[in-house]
């Protein structure tokens, strides 16, 4: 007896397959395609589960995915498409979807939200998340106009992957960067920075921030960092900006600047 689908693929691989955007129907009639290769809808049904009264929507739908492919003939026979294949076509479908949501969000909402001068927002926000603080932190800088401020003990990867494109534009607009960073930061991660801004680097540094026109500020706290705080209080932003400067005169011209 061969072993159904189910008990070959890993939760993990059904979760992603339901997070693509199949349903449970079609994630079983596509693991039975895969295991079993070219099948009549009958076949599907009887390998996957799905119900004979629902099998030729599921696949119907899988196709209009991307999913599977349709062998006319009588009758008919469905196989899988690769699933790299399908996970591209995924891909452009979402990407697809995400534009559309920009045009609406970014055209629509958010000039509204500015015309109203919203200013019931709090001062202090805890932003909880890699996620959410790098979203927060493209958002600072993709508005930064004059000057931007960056103390960073260590920059992660994926915060330096989400700002290394906006800092080169923020550079060919003539907006005044500067960087400190800790002595012990990897020597890749200051090159990387060298010909973007001016950088610094100190001996010791306890948790890093941004500054972004003297206007709104976020503090990143812990070595990952795992607790960051955004604000946009005049005074809070104030301080943290005169605590950078106050670092910075004290800190070491990096070699690039020194030549």
């Amino acid at each position: 007896m061969t072993t159904p689908p189910e008990a070959i693929i890993t939760q993990d691989a059904r979760k992603v397959l339901r997070e693509l955007g199949l349903t449970e129907y079609e994630t079983r009639a596509y693991l039975a395609l895969i295991e079993r290769g070219v099948l009549t809808a009958s076949q599907v049904s009887d390998s996957s589960g799905v119900p004979y009264s629902k099998v030729y929507e599921t696949l119907t739908s899988l196709e209009h995915k991307g999913w599977i492919e349709t062998e006319q003939g009588r009758p008919s026979r469905y196989y899988p498409k690769a699933p790299s294949e399908a996970l591209a076509t995924a891909k452009l479908q979402l990407d697809e979807r995400v534009r559309s949501w920009e045009k609406t969000i970014l055209g629509e909402l958010q000039p509204f939200y500015e015309k109203r001068e919203i200013r019931e927002k709090p001062d202090i926000w805890i932003l909880r998340g890699e996620f959410s603080a790098i979203a927060k932190l493209k958002d600072m800088l993709d508005n930064t106009k004059n000057e931007l401020m960056i103390a960073a003990p260590t920059l992660p990867r994926a915060y330096a992957d989400a700002i290394m494109p906006i800092l080169k534009r923020l550079q060919s607009n003539s907006v005044k960067i500067f960087l400190m960073m800790s002595k012990h930061a990897t020597e890749l991660s200051v090159s990387e920075l060298e010909g973007l801004a001016e950088v610094r680097v100190r001996d010791q540094m306890f948790g890093g921030g941004v500054i972004a026109d003297g206007k709104e500020a976020m503090l990143l706290l812990g070595e990952k960092p795992t607790l960051v705080i955004w604000s946009n209080h005049i005074g809070l932003v104030q301080f943290a900006k005169d605590y950078f400067q106050h670092l910075w005169n004290s800190s070491t011209k990096s070699r690039q600047e020194k030549r």
